[in-house]
Protein backbone atom coordinates (compact mmCIF):
# COMPACT_ATOMS: atom_id res chain seq x y z
CA UNK A 1 0.00 0.00 0.00
CA UNK A 2 1.39 3.65 -1.09
CA UNK A 3 -0.02 6.46 1.26
CA UNK A 4 0.47 9.70 -1.39
CA UNK A 5 -1.47 12.16 1.14
CA UNK A 6 -2.48 12.28 5.03
CA UNK A 7 -3.48 14.85 7.21
CA UNK A 8 -6.17 14.29 10.35
CA UNK A 9 -9.21 14.26 7.94
CA UNK A 10 -8.33 12.19 4.61
CA UNK A 11 -5.76 9.58 3.55
CA UNK A 12 -5.26 9.19 -0.39
CA UNK A 13 -3.39 5.69 -1.58
CA UNK A 14 -2.36 5.38 -4.93
CA UNK A 15 -3.99 2.06 -5.76
CA UNK A 16 -2.27 -0.98 -7.70
CA UNK A 17 -4.44 -2.73 -9.84
CA UNK A 18 -4.86 -6.06 -8.09
CA UNK A 19 -6.00 -4.48 -4.77
CA UNK A 20 -9.71 -3.97 -4.32
CA UNK A 21 -11.52 -1.14 -2.55
CA UNK A 22 -14.13 -3.04 -0.66
CA UNK A 23 -14.93 -6.22 0.56
CA UNK A 24 -16.08 -8.86 -2.17
CA UNK A 25 -16.64 -12.49 -3.31
CA UNK A 26 -12.99 -13.04 -3.74
CA UNK A 27 -12.22 -12.86 0.12
CA UNK A 28 -9.08 -11.08 -1.01
CA UNK A 29 -8.08 -8.07 2.10
CA UNK A 30 -9.44 -5.19 0.98
CA UNK A 31 -8.12 -1.48 1.51
CA UNK A 32 -10.38 -0.15 3.67
CA UNK A 33 -8.88 -2.66 5.99
CA UNK A 34 -5.33 -2.64 5.09
CA UNK A 35 -5.91 1.45 5.55
CA UNK A 36 -7.64 1.28 8.90
CA UNK A 37 -4.68 -1.17 10.27
CA UNK A 38 -1.78 1.19 8.81
CA UNK A 39 -4.07 4.12 10.62
CA UNK A 40 -4.59 2.03 13.98
CA UNK A 41 -0.57 0.74 14.17
CA UNK A 42 0.83 4.73 12.95
CA UNK A 43 -1.16 6.54 15.80
CA UNK A 44 -1.45 4.05 18.02
CA UNK A 45 -5.31 4.66 18.38
CA UNK A 46 -7.35 2.19 20.81
CA UNK A 47 -10.41 0.66 20.24
CA UNK A 48 -12.29 0.91 16.18
CA UNK A 49 -10.51 3.44 13.84
CA UNK A 50 -12.89 5.21 11.53
CA UNK A 51 -12.66 5.15 7.78
CA UNK A 52 -15.08 6.71 5.32
CA UNK A 53 -15.16 5.14 1.60
CA UNK A 54 -15.66 8.22 -0.79
CA UNK A 55 -15.90 6.48 -3.84
CA UNK A 56 -14.28 3.14 -5.47
CA UNK A 57 -11.78 2.77 -8.52
CA UNK A 58 -12.44 -0.24 -10.21
CA UNK A 59 -9.94 -3.39 -9.36
CA UNK A 60 -7.92 -3.52 -12.56
CA UNK A 61 -7.68 0.27 -12.54
CA UNK A 62 -4.82 1.95 -10.23
CA UNK A 63 -3.87 5.32 -9.15
CA UNK A 64 -5.41 7.93 -6.67
CA UNK A 65 -8.37 6.43 -4.25
CA UNK A 66 -9.49 8.78 -1.51
CA UNK A 67 -10.64 8.02 1.76
CA UNK A 68 -12.28 9.95 4.93
CA UNK A 69 -10.99 9.73 8.45
CA UNK A 70 -13.57 11.31 10.31
CA UNK A 71 -17.25 11.17 9.79
CA UNK A 72 -17.12 15.43 9.20
CA UNK A 73 -15.04 14.73 6.04
CA UNK A 74 -16.74 11.84 4.90
CA UNK A 75 -20.02 13.83 5.19
CA UNK A 76 -18.77 17.07 3.60
CA UNK A 77 -16.75 14.87 0.55
CA UNK A 78 -20.03 13.20 -0.14
CA UNK A 79 -21.80 16.72 -0.65
CA UNK A 80 -19.16 17.73 -3.17
CA UNK A 81 -19.03 14.68 -5.11
CA UNK A 82 -23.09 15.36 -5.54
CA UNK A 83 -22.23 18.71 -6.45
CA UNK A 84 -19.66 17.37 -8.89
CA UNK A 85 -17.04 19.69 -7.07
CA UNK A 86 -14.51 17.04 -6.92
CA UNK A 87 -12.66 17.02 -10.39
CA UNK A 88 -10.70 13.33 -11.33
CA UNK A 89 -8.39 13.16 -14.31
CA UNK A 90 -7.64 9.76 -15.87
CA UNK A 91 -4.96 8.63 -17.78
CA UNK A 92 -5.85 6.04 -20.09
CA UNK A 93 -3.57 4.14 -23.00
CA UNK A 94 -5.52 2.82 -26.00
CA UNK A 95 -4.83 1.12 -28.80
CA UNK A 96 -6.51 3.37 -32.07
CA UNK A 97 -6.15 7.11 -32.33
CA UNK A 98 -9.01 8.86 -30.84
CA UNK A 99 -11.02 10.23 -34.29
CA UNK A 100 -10.30 13.60 -32.53
CA UNK A 101 -7.39 15.72 -31.11
CA UNK A 102 -9.78 16.42 -27.93
CA UNK A 103 -13.57 15.98 -27.72
CA UNK A 104 -16.73 16.24 -25.35
CA UNK A 105 -18.70 12.46 -25.26
CA UNK A 106 -21.55 12.24 -23.82
CA UNK A 107 -23.31 8.90 -24.17
CA UNK A 108 -26.51 6.59 -22.13
CA UNK A 109 -25.14 4.00 -19.95
CA UNK A 110 -27.31 0.72 -18.75
CA UNK A 111 -25.54 -1.59 -16.43
CA UNK A 112 -25.60 -5.49 -16.66
CA UNK A 113 -25.91 -6.64 -12.98
CA UNK A 114 -25.18 -9.90 -14.07
CA UNK A 115 -22.63 -9.27 -16.60
CA UNK A 116 -21.40 -6.56 -14.14
CA UNK A 117 -20.49 -4.97 -17.64
CA UNK A 118 -22.26 -1.01 -18.89
CA UNK A 119 -23.65 -0.73 -22.20
CA UNK A 120 -23.53 2.82 -24.51
CA UNK A 121 -26.44 4.43 -26.54
CA UNK A 122 -25.68 7.53 -28.35
CA UNK A 123 -29.61 8.38 -27.48
CA UNK A 124 -31.79 8.84 -24.62
CA UNK A 125 -33.27 5.32 -23.71
CA UNK A 126 -35.57 3.90 -20.46
CA UNK A 127 -33.60 2.90 -17.48
CA UNK A 128 -30.32 4.53 -19.15
CA UNK A 129 -28.22 7.31 -17.58
CA UNK A 130 -26.48 10.44 -19.11
CA UNK A 131 -22.27 10.12 -18.51
CA UNK A 132 -20.26 13.25 -19.61
CA UNK A 133 -16.53 12.93 -20.54
CA UNK A 134 -13.96 15.13 -21.81
CA UNK A 135 -11.15 13.59 -23.10
CA UNK A 136 -7.70 14.85 -24.54
CA UNK A 137 -4.83 13.10 -26.89
CA UNK A 138 -1.64 14.09 -24.79
CA UNK A 139 0.81 11.43 -26.14
CA UNK A 140 1.45 8.75 -28.46
CA UNK A 141 4.17 5.80 -28.93
CA UNK A 142 4.75 3.72 -31.86
CA UNK A 143 1.51 1.45 -30.95
CA UNK A 144 -0.46 3.18 -28.28
CA UNK A 145 -1.94 6.75 -27.42
CA UNK A 146 -2.19 8.28 -24.24
CA UNK A 147 -5.59 10.03 -22.79
CA UNK A 148 -6.24 12.20 -20.72
CA UNK A 149 -9.95 11.47 -19.62
CA UNK A 150 -12.04 13.85 -16.95
CA UNK A 151 -15.06 12.74 -16.28
CA UNK A 152 -17.84 14.89 -15.39
CA UNK A 153 -20.40 12.03 -14.25
CA UNK A 154 -19.39 9.03 -12.17
CA UNK A 155 -20.84 5.97 -13.58
CA UNK A 156 -20.50 2.34 -13.83
CA UNK A 157 -17.45 1.50 -16.04
CA UNK A 158 -18.09 4.79 -17.58
CA UNK A 159 -14.64 5.70 -19.02
CA UNK A 160 -14.28 2.01 -20.14
CA UNK A 161 -17.30 1.50 -22.00
CA UNK A 162 -17.49 5.66 -23.62
CA UNK A 163 -14.31 4.82 -25.09
CA UNK A 164 -14.41 2.25 -26.40
CA UNK A 165 -17.66 3.56 -27.97
CA UNK A 166 -15.61 5.29 -30.25
CA UNK A 167 -13.42 2.55 -30.67
CA UNK A 168 -10.47 3.47 -28.32
CA UNK A 169 -10.54 0.21 -26.32
CA UNK A 170 -8.52 0.77 -23.57
CA UNK A 171 -5.21 -1.55 -23.41
CA UNK A 172 -5.60 -4.83 -21.74
CA UNK A 173 -9.33 -4.28 -21.22
CA UNK A 174 -10.97 -7.66 -22.20
CA UNK A 175 -14.17 -6.73 -21.08
CA UNK A 176 -14.82 -3.88 -23.61
CA UNK A 177 -13.34 -5.21 -26.18
CA UNK A 178 -9.25 -5.29 -26.37
CA UNK A 179 -7.71 -8.36 -27.84
CA UNK A 180 -5.26 -9.41 -24.91
CA UNK A 181 -5.20 -9.13 -21.57
CA UNK A 182 -2.35 -7.56 -19.76
CA UNK A 183 -0.12 -10.02 -17.84
CA UNK A 184 -1.25 -8.98 -14.02
CA UNK A 185 -4.85 -8.68 -15.56
CA UNK A 186 -4.38 -5.37 -14.99
CA UNK A 187 -5.72 -2.47 -17.58
CA UNK A 188 -4.32 0.77 -18.88
CA UNK A 189 -6.37 3.17 -17.02
CA UNK A 190 -4.83 5.09 -13.81
CA UNK A 191 -6.96 7.70 -11.69
CA UNK A 192 -3.79 10.40 -12.09
CA UNK A 193 -4.90 13.17 -10.30
CA UNK A 194 -8.06 14.34 -7.76
CA UNK A 195 -8.65 18.06 -7.13
CA UNK A 196 -11.24 19.80 -4.07
CA UNK A 197 -11.43 21.98 -1.63
CA UNK A 198 -9.73 20.38 1.74
CA UNK A 199 -12.98 19.50 3.40
CA UNK A 200 -12.08 20.85 6.71
CA UNK A 201 -9.00 23.65 5.78
CA UNK A 202 -11.33 24.88 2.54
CA UNK A 203 -7.89 25.06 0.74
CA UNK A 204 -7.71 23.59 -2.64
CA UNK A 205 -5.89 20.69 -2.55
CA UNK A 206 -4.42 18.33 -5.66
CA UNK A 207 -3.45 15.06 -5.35
CA UNK A 208 -0.90 13.07 -7.75
CA UNK A 209 -0.72 9.91 -8.36
CA UNK A 210 2.62 8.23 -10.24
CA UNK A 211 1.68 5.53 -12.67
CA UNK A 212 2.23 2.18 -11.93
CA UNK A 213 6.05 0.53 -12.54
CA UNK A 214 5.51 -1.07 -16.09
CA UNK A 215 7.42 -0.14 -19.19
CA UNK A 216 4.61 1.30 -21.61
CA UNK A 217 3.26 3.64 -18.34
CA UNK A 218 6.57 4.24 -17.24
CA UNK A 219 7.46 5.54 -20.88
CA UNK A 220 4.27 8.16 -21.16
CA UNK A 221 5.27 9.30 -18.07
CA UNK A 222 8.76 10.52 -18.94
CA UNK A 223 7.17 11.81 -22.14
CA UNK A 224 4.77 14.09 -20.19
CA UNK A 225 7.09 14.67 -17.73
CA UNK A 226 9.83 16.01 -20.03
CA UNK A 227 7.66 18.68 -21.54
CA UNK A 228 6.68 20.49 -18.30
CA UNK A 229 8.50 23.70 -18.29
Amino acid sequence: MQVIYEDNHIIAINKAPSEIVQADKTGDEPLSEIVKKYIKEKYDKPGEVFLGTVHRIDRPVSGVLLFARTSKSMERINEMFKKRQIQKTYWAVVKNRPPKEYDTLTHYLIKNEKQNKSYASHIPKDGHLECTLKYELIAESDGYFLLKVMPFTGRHHQIRVQLSTIGCIIKGDLKYGFARSNKDASIHLHAREIEFMHPTKNEPLKITAKVPNEPLWKYFEDIIESKKP
